[in-house]
């Protein structure tokens, strides 16, 4: 009786010790999983991000020449300019990134944001898929929303956590911060005009040409303009809100 009991508490003992490194596994295995996700991920898509800002820069100068800088001085024409014909014409984008219609192609990079409160500095690709644009540290542009320097919103998203998280900061803008939008010929200018610090994800007037939040209408324009849209997720890792930044355009010029 007293035998079986010890082979009882022993196999008790070999179960327990079992489990515990089981758990043990287990937790090990979770903070990989962590750390990949706030720490690799971020350097690869910030390293990425950087080197993809580079070979725009690269080509933009090598071909600057025949981007043809003047067909960029038309709708924007400056701060509130109101100049005939189109801010941008196809030639902008870069070669091999330009669809049929002269917009960009899905998921290629044609402009670089910058941010100087933020220390910013990423590229901008066509359309908000994550594997392709997101998750790869770059901000994407909402299809159907308007190219940078256009009358209308260029509406942008981008990750605040994880992959790169080029708007991590995003809340720390304030009213009359600059943000610039390079393209291969021109240099836009916006000024922070507002900023919605919490709305659904589901509030899709924020990025109307027009943009006026419809679950908090007390944030939002009442008249067409050349509006620039920032949006991310808040708080911090969760996507159960959208924080907003609005700007509009106050300068434009040919990049030197």
């Amino acid at each position: 009786m007293q035998h079986s009991t010890r082979r009882r508490r022993a196999r008790i003992r070999r179960v327990l010790f079992g489990g515990a490194e089981l758990l043990i596994t287990a937790g090990l295995l979770v903070l990989l999983l962590v750390a990949h996700q706030l720490w690799w991920t971020n350097r690869e898509a910030k390293e990425g991000a950087e080197r993809r800002v580079e070979a725009l820069e690269r080509e933009w100068d090598t071909s600057g020449s025949d981007a043809g800088t003047g067909t960029g001085t038309g709708e924007a024409g400056g701060a509130g300019g109101s100049g005939g014909g189109t801010a941008e014409s196809g030639s902008e984008f870069g070669s091999g990134s330009v669809q049929s219609g002269g917009a960009p192609a899905s998921s290629a990079t044609y402009a670089v944001l910058t941010v100087p409160r933020l220390g910013l500095r990423v590229p901008v690709a066509e359309g908000t898929s994550k594997q392709k644009v997101l998750n790869k540290g770059y901000v994407g542009h909402y299809p159907h929303t308007q190219q940078p320097g256009r009358t209308g919103n260029f509406a942008l998203a981008g990750h605040r956590n994880t992959h790169g998280e080029p708007f991590r900061y995003l809340n720390r803008l304030r009213k009359g911060d600059t943000i610039t939008v390079e393209t291969r010929s021109m240099r836009y200018t916006y000024t922070v005009d507002a900023v919605l610090p919490r709305t659904s994800p589901r509030d899709v007037g924020v990025i109307r040409p027009v943009p006026r939040s419809l679950t908090r209408p007390s944030y939002g324009y009442d008249a067409p303009g050349r509006y620039l849209t920032l949006t991310t997720c808040t708080p911090e890792y969760t996507s159960r809100y959208r924080l907003v930044v609005w700007g509009k355009l106050t300068a434009a010029r040919p990049r030197e």
